[in-house]
């Protein structure tokens, strides 16, 4: 079999598409009242762009009432699932290039949706073309299922399987390589209070995003000062008449520790030269990713440590809300934790709610699904010290029975998920796409 050979003889191609998938800006905007667009023109467009590119593969192609889809290949009862997701999250920050302009500097592709999960769902979709224009019968049906709310409520995937069949496996290309077989549980949590302030404090847009920026309305006494924390602290900012701005770094909330919380930073200055009790909590009581502080912190020999993203922070006349995102392993007890927390959140005149409960996902690491992956990447990548791992991100892989994240970033490579200039290497993507085109024939021959 030539598949690499045959993957980069569709390079051009592949790249130009890719492409014009990046172009379309795809952030979900909420429209509830348009069942042609629900989550926004630009994730419809971003769907449509990718089912339309399947059928001139000449493959069959089915959209699924305007927020998922699938593009299918191959004969028989059984199927295999391939997950994506054509949504991206909010391309906030300062970017070196327009993030809905792809832009091709160095071997890299330089877009929000390079590596998550635009660049993937390219991959997938090649690997089903070169397995056909290979001739390279499969035995089992394949279907690349294309979701468009997968950063915010996965109500696509709600929808879908409501009409579609459930996949006997698959995999999910939205992660990292070689095979995560384990996913953390994802909880997210409002702590709300009802104590009313003169400032205006807004941070945050995404649970799933730790917050890159903070600013607050206050009076113009503190303005100097905030001027000299910056300063102290090597943190950038801003004063514009009595707002105060200040500067972090994001990252996925499934690695809070990689990011810079602006949110936690400006709470912390701004915590002593106010009484508030949002801003307090949040500066002491949530000051790291571990729950340290609070002693709630744990961890689990397999899936390693609970995380904590202050997510959102928000003060105004009205009252005030923190939004946690919490990533927690298997063996984590749940109960004990979220009387604990509700316990300091009440004594701090904070409510707990649970807002969504993902719980943990998990294939043994020795299922045959597994190893097929295992060994495809391993002949392409010539990796074979790399193990596999869990982790505390949440992928399409949960929406099945019985599914696992599969790259397609390598490893030794940049995390810039979620993050500002956002990128793939094309040599990667070349090598994700015949590592998938591998896996799914030896999955579905």
């Amino acid at each position: 079999m030539k598949i690499l050979e045959a993957v980069k003889q569709n390079e051009k191609k592949l790249i130009e598409d890719l492409c014009g998938l990046l172009e379309i800006d795809s952030t979900c905007i909420e429209n509830p009242n348009n069942s042609e667009a629900p989550f926004g023109e630009g994730v419809r467009k971003s769907l449509d762009y990718v089912l339309e590119l399947g059928k001139s593969f000449g493959f069959k192609v089915k959209n699924v009432n305007n927020v998922a889809g699938h593009i299918e290949f191959g004969e028989g009862e059984e199927l295999i699932g391939v997950l994506c997701h054509t949504d991206v999250v909010p391309a906030v920050g300062k970017w070196t290039n327009p993030p809905f302009k792809p832009t091709i500097v160095d071997g890299k592709i330089y877009a929000r949706g390079a590596i998550d999960d635009k660049g993937p769902t390219i991959a997938s979709l090649y690997a089903l073309k070169i397995i056909k224009d290979l001739g390279l019968k499969l035995n089992k049906r394949v279907r690349l299922i294309i979701g468009t709310d997968e950063e915010t409520k996965w109500r696509c995937m709600d929808e879908y399987f409501k009409h579609e069949e459930m996949p006997t496996l698959g995999f999910s290309p939205d992660a990292i390589f070689p095979v995560i077989y384990g996913e953390k549980g994802i909880m997210s949590i409002d702590l709300t209070s009802n104590e009313k302030s003169e400032i205006n404090f807004v941070s945050g847009v995404r649970y799933n995003v730790v917050p890159d920026e903070a600013s607050a309305e206050v009076g113009a006494d503190i303005q100097t000062k905030f001027k000299e924390y910056l300063e102290k602290n090597n943190l950038e900012g801003k004063v514009e008449g009595n707002k105060i701005t200040l500067y972090g770094n994001s990252a996925h909330a499934m690695q809070p520790e990689k990011g810079v919380n602006a949110a936690i930073l400006l709470s912390q200055f701004l915590n002593n030269h106010i009484n508030n009790n949002v801003i307090e909590f949040v500066s002491n009581k949530l000051n790291d990713t571990r729950f340290k502080r609070i002693g709630l912190d744990f961890s689990d020999p397999e899936m390693k440590d609970l995380t904590v993203n202050v997510a959102i922070v928000e003060v105004n006349n009205s009252g005030g809300k923190i939004g946690l995102n919490l990533r927690y392993p298997i063996n984590w007890d749940k109960e004990e934790f979220l009387n604990k927390l509700g316990k300091l959140a009440g004594d701090a005149g904070l409510q707990l709610e649970v807002l969504s409960d993902q719980v943990p996902h998990y294939v043994p690491e020795d299922d045959e699904l597994v190893k097929t992956l295992h060994n495809a990447y391993k002949e392409y990548s010539k990796d074979e010290k790399t193990p596999n791992i869990t982790i505390g991100g949440g992928t399409y892989a949960r929406a099945l029975k019985k599914g696992v994240a599969f790259g397609m970033m390598f490893p030794g490579r940049e995390d810039v998920v979620h993050q500002v200039d956002e990128h793939v290497f094309i040599e990667d993507l070349v090598l994700a796409t015949a590592i998938y085109a591998k896996a799914i024939y030896d999955l579905g021959k």
